[in-house]
This record gives structure tokens, C-alpha cells and sequence, in this order.
């Protein structure tokens, strides 16, 4: 291991802290309490200071005639204050470095540059996207004048300009931070946009003959301080002050991103990243982010279905139940099959092995889902919880080898009933004709498809945002999910359904909290011993004893 980076004594505001070498002044001041605005400034991307919002007055130990430092009364460094103002952003602290944080000096300095931005600042608070999240509105507030002597006419700049498809430029309120284009130079590396023309009329642009179309495109938006970038699916259709947050992850891939879900009245506006340096460092992809609009779907499933001749028709719950157990009972368990979803969490997964066994078959398996891969986030395996279904024993380590032969047994007429949770079967290579000669097909799902069509018994779950509960990620990671909204109509969840069809068949004991199942899987799991959900917390907790997948 490489030896932790000494400790330097620096002076904030009158203050001595200690930091490690190469902390950045900026970082530094904050760490001490001291927040020092700032536009162009990201701590994940590099420092180009040339926002100035940063400013402050800086000073190193004044030298004495034996090239030491001079001390004053109190035993610590006199400080030798520079005569101008400087960045903190792009300046690492030195040893026995001074800092000022909101002198008079700084606070005109900040007058100034907030002054200088709002020059040709047009006035879109009213209809602009960043209204209540907009570092400019806040800062314009906390260190600006109140006022402005420009009497000239603003600089008109391209409107409503489309960068790529996900993303819409208003050029007219770009500070020009570089922000989005060090973002996509040195993160995305898709060395896309730049500036273009000089002084008061210097705009942002994608570089001839490209568009901002890169999976990471809408990151862009996430770190734009204004409202110069903003998401084409997003745009104008909520303030953010009526949105509820709600902390969870992404369930498209394997990387299960960090996210911030943003709702209101039960339906999602949105989806962000939220920092989590183990996992997403501050970024998720855009096929991830905008993947939970079927969530908002018209065409939800929200009543319990049975089949009655060609048709499907709503029953409640326990005549659901009923029937369901009632059609099982007249196969054999080697004519069963139970098909689970590498997208349930664990504590699904965990009642889903306890209906495996109690069924006792052992036809069982989860569909694997794959796709194209890149170097930052996007994972090859688009199930978020594989490692979940391997260690509750719902999948082996190769997803997909027992589903083969399940699609053979049914296809044979071996297999005569199937319990498929939340996955359309002809996707995963059965054929419509092979389920409609099944006896028995009990769907646990959604949204209608193919599968739901010619169900026996349908009975509706609910989507990742509508649930808590826990998932591995590919790096052997467990982290939570959290509800963000209600499930639609009468929809139960999904752990809810299978602890009922596990009562009803078995006549065992049921649970009645998440956290059960969860205390569950810690007595019996080696991995989750000594946890619990609320354990496991907002940033997630590293397995031991779960192998990291191949890399993507």
C-alpha cells in the first residue's frame, strides 16, 4: 500500500487546519467549513479557472533572514499576503499557506464577476428549466449586487439549438464554464463541443459535422450550473421544487448506477445521478437514465387475472392465489418450471428459491439479457442483480444453460406448467404456439406482452420504482433500492406475491415485512450475515465471498 500523503498546516480565515499534500485550496476551504463559490470548478474534472467566481486572497509564510519562517506570538506563521486576488480551483495548498475567504477584497471580487456574468444574462428564471436548482439564481442572491450598470443591449445568442437528440442548447444563458465540454473531453472522451467566436459573442457548439449524441450526453445537463443545457426529455415538464427525490439505483445493467428518482403524484419526471465513488463515481449513462417511462405506462397491469375460455378476467387476489395453486397441484414437479428474472432483487429471489423448493422441481433459471458494453458504465450484462440470482441459488453460474432446456421440455410438451416472473418467455426463445399448449402458465408481470396474453394466471407486480429491497451489482456490491411511488390499481409487490403463493402451497408461516425477508437471507446466507436493509445504507456495502463479474 502507498504511504498516506503528508499533512500541511494551512491558515483559512484566521483558522489553522491540517490537509494532505495536493488537496486543492478550493477543497480545502471546504473541508474547513469555508464554502467558496464556483462555476467553472468540478471536483471530478479538471480546473481551467477561467469562471473567477473562485477568487480569494491568498498569502504564503513570510521568510526571515535565515530562510525560515517568522513566527508570530502565537507560534504560527506570519503570513505574507499577495497583493491580488487568486483562483482557489486550480491551486494546490502549500505548508503554511493563508487563506481569506470573505475578506472585503473577495466579496468585491465576487460582486464584480457576478456583475460581469448577468451583463448579457437574459431574464428566463420564469420558464427556465434550472429554476430552483440554478447556481446562478443562488449565487446572484448570496454574492451579487443587487443591481446592474449595464445600460446596453444584450448580446442575442442562439435559442432552443439541438445539440444531439437528448440534449437542447439556450446559448443565450451559457456562462461559458466548460464544464460540459471538459465533461465530454475527459470523461465521455468524445471530444465533441467547444467554443466558438470571441469576447461578449463566444458560444458553445458541437464541432462541425458531429452532435452531442453520446451515451453520457445528458451528464452535461447534471453539471451545467445554469440552465444552458437541459434535457429534451425533461424539458418544461415539471419545476423541480415539486419534485420528491427519492435515493435508489439504476436496474438497467449490472453497474446498478446510483440515482436519484424524481417524482410527483405517482409519476417519475426523471432520473439523475448521485455520486457514489465505489460505484458511478458522479455519472450514469443515458440509456440508464431515461430507461422508466414504461413505469408511467397507460397500459400497466393493475388487477389479478384468471382465464376464463379466450379471455382474461379480474378476480381478487385470493381466487388468484387459489387457482394458482390449484392448476400446480395436478403436475408432477418434473413437469414444472419456474423462470425468474436476473431484474427481481434478492429478497424476491430469496421467496422465489423458497417456491422452487417447496414446488421441488428442478427446472428453474433465470433469462440472461446482454448487450454492447463501453468503457465507463455501461456493463455487458443488462440484469441488475445476476450475482443476486447465483447466490440465492436461482440461477447457476452460467444464466441461461437450464433455460435451454426448459425452452426444450416445453417446446416437447414435457414441461406442462411454468411460473414466469417478469419476463416475456418468447423473448427468451419460446415460441407462442409452445405456450399456448402449456396447462398451467402463471405471469407475474407488468406491462402486457406476449407472455401475458396467453397467462392461465396473471398476476400484475410492480417496477423497480415501486419496491424496496436490495441487489448485487457486478462488482459484488449490495445496495438498496428504495420506493420512490405507489404501484398502479391493485398491484402487489412482487416479494408480497410470492410469499402468498409460497403460504398457500406449503402451508408455511409468512412474513409481513421486507426487512423479515431480508433477516431471513441473514440467517442463512453466509454473505448477508450481520446485516439488514437499513444496514446496508445509501452508498451500499461490499460483499465478501461474491466474485466480481468479468469485466464488461
Amino acid at each position: 500500500m502507498s504511504e498516506p500523503a503528508p499533512l500541511l498546516n494551512v491558515q483559512i480565515d484566521g483558522v489553522w487546519h491540517q490537509f494532505p499534500k495536493g488537496t486543492r485550496v478550493i477543497e480545502a476551504c471546504a473541508r474547513a467549513g469555508k464554502f467558496v463559490p464556483r462555476y467553472c470548478y468540478h471536483p471530478k474534472l479538471s480546473s481551467p479557472g477561467n469562471c473567477r467566481m473562485c477568487l480569494i486572497e491568498m498569502g504564503m509564510p513570510k521568510m526571515g533572514p535565515d530562510r525560515k519562517p517568522e513566527l508570530g506570538s502565537d507560534g504560527k506563521p506570519v503570513i505574507n499576503w499577495i497583493p491580488r486576488p487568486q483562483i482557489s480551483c486550480a491551486q494546490d495548498i502549500a505548508e503554511g499557506m493563508g487563506v481569506k475567504t470573505d475578506s472585503p477584497l473577495v466579496q468585491e471580487c465576487r460582486h464584480g464577476v457576478m456583475e460581469f456574468l448577468l451583463i448579457n444574462h437574459p431574464l428566463d428564471c420564469p420558464i427556465c428549466d434550472q429554476a430552483g436548482e440554478c447556481e446562478l439564481q443562488e449565487f446572484s442572491v448570496q454574492y451579487g449586487n443587487g443591481g446592474s450598470r449595464f445600460r446596453e443591449e444584450k448580446v442575442k445568442k442562439p435559442k432552443h439549438v439541438v445539440l444531439g437528440p437528448r440534449v437542447t442548447l439556450d446559448d443565450e444563458r451559457c456562462i461559458l464554464c466548460s464544464r460540459c465540454i471538459r465533461f465530454m473531453k475527459e470523461i465521455a472522451k468524445d471530444d465533441v463541443l467547444g467554443f466558438a467566436s470571441r469576447g461578449s459573442h463566444t458560444y458553445l457548439t458541437a464541432h462541425p459535422g458531429r452532435v452531442l449524441d453520446s451515451n453520457y450526453s445528458l451528464n452535461t445537463v447534471d453539471i451545467c450550473p445554469v440552465g444552458a443545457l437541459t434535457s429534451t426529455d425533461f424539458r418544461f415538464k415539471m419545476r423541480v421544487w415539486f419534485l420528491k427525490e427519492t435515493k435508489s439505483i439504476c436496474t438497467s445493467c449490472a453497474t446498478g448506477c446510483n440515482t436519484i428518482v424524481g417524482s410527483r403524484q405517482n409519476v417519475i419526471y426523471r432520473q439523475t445521478p448521485r455520486e457514489n465513488d465505489d460505484v458511478n463515481s458522479a455519472w450514469m449513462c443515458d440509456y440508464g437514465r431515461l430507461n422508466f417511462h414504461f413505469v408511467n405506462s397507460k397500459d400497466r397491469l393493475n388487477e389479478p387475472q384468471i382465464r376464463s375460455g379466450s379471455t382474461l378476467e379480474n378476480v381478487n387476489w385470493n381466487t388468484a392465489f387459489g387457482r394458482a395453486v390449484e392448476e400446480l397441484k395436478r403436475y408432477q414437479p418434473d413437469e414444472i418450471a419456474v423462470i425468474g428474472s436476473g431484474r427481481m432483487t434478492n429478497e424476491e429471489l430469496w421467496l422465489t428459491k423458497k417456491l422452487i423448493d417447496g414446488l421441488k422441481v428442478t427446472h428453474y433459471d433465470i433469462v440472461p439479457r446482454t448487450g454492447e458494453a463501453d468503457d465507463l458504465l455501461l456493463n455487458t450484462d443488462r440484469n441488475p442483480n445476476t450475482n443476486g440470482a447465483k447466490l440465492l441459488g436461482v440461477s447457476s453460474d452460467e444464466p441461461g444453460v437450464k433455460l435451454r432446456r426448459i425452452i426444450d421440455g416445453v417446446s416437447s410438451g414435457q414441461i406442462k406448467a411454468v411460473i414466469a416472473l417478469h419476463e416475456d418467455l418468447t423473448q427468451a426463445g419460446l415460441s407462442a404456439p409452445s405456450l399456448e399448449q402449456l396447462g398451467a402458465l402463471i405471469v407475474v408481470g407488468i406491462l402486457p406482452n406476449e407472455t401475458t396474453k396467453r397467462a392461465t394466471i396473471l398476476l400484475p407486480g410492480v417496477s423497480f420504482a415501486e419496491k424496496r429491497g436490495t441487489m448485487i451489482n457486478a462488482k459484488g456490491r449490495l445496495q438498496r433500492l428504495n420506493r420512490a411511488i405507489q404501484s398502479p390499481g391493485n398491484a402487489h409487490e412482487d416479494w408480497e406475491i410470492l410469499r402468498d403463493l409460497v403460504q398457500q402451497l406449503t402451508g408455511e408461516n409468512g412474513v409481513y415485512l421486507i426487512e423479515d425477508v431480508f433477516k431471513q437471507m441473514a440467517e442463512n446466507v453466509p454473505q448477508f450475515e450481520g446485516l439488514s436493509i437499513s444496514k446496508v445504507g445509501d452508498l451500499g456495502v461490499r460483499l465478501l465471498g461474491v466474485a466480481e463479474a468479468a469485466p464488461a
